[in-house]
């Protein structure tokens, strides 16, 4: 099968390099992405938004023949879901990695600081303690030197959706920062965070306690996570 697997906030398509082997060695096509505004902290990001990253991976669906699976971590989550909205018959299922789809005129964060079109890096202290489990100093270290301003339209801009057979696909979210039964009870209670979420007809909630970057943290783990969703997908087609 071919796994498409969509970075979160500064980073690029190596930062899921501790990720794939596992994935490639259980016999599956890996696609890695780099989206634009992130090939290099000297490329513009003038004018890239939420969209233009949605429109990306679309791109590389396009491109493969018959159905895929869509992981997106953190900001990821969005776009892989804009992504679902318009392929609704192209996508396997949607694997969320400490993130979620967002709704109809949600937004990723407008809350990051800005530096114009760019959104660098923010200090360690702006992160919530729950975001740097597990990203021991070494770790923190390899992150930022290889982070790359995001464009600030794409955690700016709104998210816009069309198709209802979205909500068909099967998703998985892997969570990491917060537990599964958390988000549980987000989804009960209506949660405004949860509300696309709590829509879609087949959810699978899996625990990988760790802070926000498990393919950092807990690359291992996290590709076990990644191939039960797709056996568990592969198990329930029709013979």
């Amino acid at each position: 099968m071919d796994i498409i697997l969509v970075p979160g906030f500064w980073l690029d398509a190596s930062s899921w390099e501790e990720v794939t082997p596992a994935l490639v060695a259980a016999g599956h096509t890996v696609h890695p992405l780099t989206l634009p505004g992130l090939e290099s902290r000297e490329t513009s990001r003038t004018g890239i938004g939420l969209r233009t990253h949605i429109d990306a991976v679309i791109e590389k669906v396009d491109s493969l023949e018959g159905k895929v699976f869509l992981v997106g971590h953190s900001g990821g989550g969005a776009i892989i879901h804009g992504v679902v909205d318009s392929r609704p018959d192209r996508v396997a299922r949607a694997i969320y990695v400490d993130s979620g789809p967002l709704g109809e005129g949600g937004v990723i964060n407008d809350e990051l600081p800005d530096d114009g079109d760019d959104i660098p890096l923010p200090p360690w202290e702006g992160f919530e303690d729950a975001d740097l489990v597990d990203l021991t100093d070494e770790l923190r270290e390899k992150f930022r030197a290889r982070a790359i301003p995001e464009p600030r339209g794409v955690a700016y801009d709104q998210q816009h959706l069309h198709d209802v057979r979205r909500y068909d696909i099967p998703a998985t979210v892997i969570a990491c920062e917060f537990p599964s039964s958390m988000l549980n009870q987000m989804m009960d209670a209506g949660h405004p965070f949860t509300e696309e979420l709590a829509r879609i007809r087949d959810v699978e909630l899996v625990d990988l306690p760790t802070g926000h970057w498990p393919q950092f943290t807990k690359p291992a783990e996290l590709s076990a996570a990644i191939l039960k969703a797709v056996e568990r997908t592969d198990q329930g087609r029709p013979a």
